[in-house]
């Protein structure tokens, strides 16, 4: 038996373009979960305790995000990228194989909160203009989460 139509009230070239959207946050929010992890691991320095403990604070918070976001792709009809190489292909997040130094560490991640903001702020304009309040909602919590984070990681490096 075939899966049902979506029918949310969405046309499905709208939903098919909101999704691609979302699954860029999707991709910039796994590839942060991913170097921020990374940070956690391998941080070092005078600053060792409040930047390890502060970037599990964030990657855990990232890891429940990229289910919320993916569940989002799913309920537009959609399939949600789920490999490293969708993953690379969508992201705007540059990748770190390194353990770079401590500031180093918050200076990237300042930097990435704010791609992922840019990026959920593209995709919001699209859910926003085909009146798609459940994915604008989302995205404005994204927004508002990566926007705090990068402000607060910035204050630590003047």
């Amino acid at each position: 038996m075939a899966t049902p139509a979506v029918n949310i009230g969405i046309e499905e070239g709208a939903r098919a373009e909101i999704a691609e959207g979302v699954s860029r946050v999707l991709a910039d929010s796994y590839s942060l979960y991913l170097k921020t992890h990374n940070f956690h691991w391998n941080v070092t320095g005078p600053m060792f305790n409040s930047l390890h403990a502060m970037f599990e604070e964030q990657y855990t918070e990232l890891a429940t995000a990229v289910d919320e976001i993916a569940e989002r792709i799913r309920a537009l009809g959609a399939q949600a990228p789920g490999s490293y190489s969708d993953y690379q292909r969508l992201t705007a997040i540059p990748e770190e194989s390194g353990a770079p130094e401590a500031m180093e560490m918050v200076r990237q991640l300042m930097r990435d909160h704010e791609t992922v903001a840019r990026t959920a702020r593209e995709a919001f304009a699209v859910a926003d203009g085909a009146h798609d309040e459940p994915t604008a909602d989302l995205l404005t919590q994204r927004m508002q989460l990566h926007e705090k984070t990068a402000w607060m990681l910035r204050s630590m490096l003047e």
